[in-house]
């Protein structure tokens, strides 16, 4: 992800998911933490996004990463993956940051491998509003 002048990534920054969501039948969904059956299955590529997004990992991480899983890079994955970032930010599932996030509990993991009623209780002394 080069730096271009019709973006404000910046492949050093960080990423992060602001959303809770479930890896549940291998796909990747939003979940609600109130209702954990019902979800909203993200498109390949934001949920391999989102599912990454731990605030540990920079965007030239995710870039390296992602390319690796391939004998070849594809040609066009650097901006594939920018415009997939850019949607999830835009949409505010992504945030990014000059510096490392450490998620809290209920964003941190799938909602498969959450306490519920302790991921409710955090997330209502956060204020944390679900998206």
């Amino acid at each position: 992800m080069k730096k271009s002048l019709n973006t404000l990534l910046n492949i050093e920054h960080y990423f992060y998911r602001t959303v809770v969501f479930t890896r549940a039948g291998n796909k990747v969904a939003l979940a609600d933490i109130e209702h954990p059956q019902q979800t909203t299955e993200l498109e390949d590529w934001m949920g391999i996004i989102i599912s990454l997004a731990d605030g540990e990992h920079t965007l030239q991480e995710l870039v390296s990463f992602m390319a690796a899983q391939y004998p070849q890079s594809p040609e066009k994955l650097e901006q594939t993956l920018e415009s997939v970032v850019e949607r999830l930010v835009e949409n505010e599932l992504l945030k990014l940051s000059e510096t490392k996030v450490q998620l809290p509990y209920y964003l941190a993991a799938p909602i498969e491998h959450l306490d519920l009623e302790k991921a409710k209780k955090l997330i209502k002394e956060d204020g944390y509003t679900v998206h």
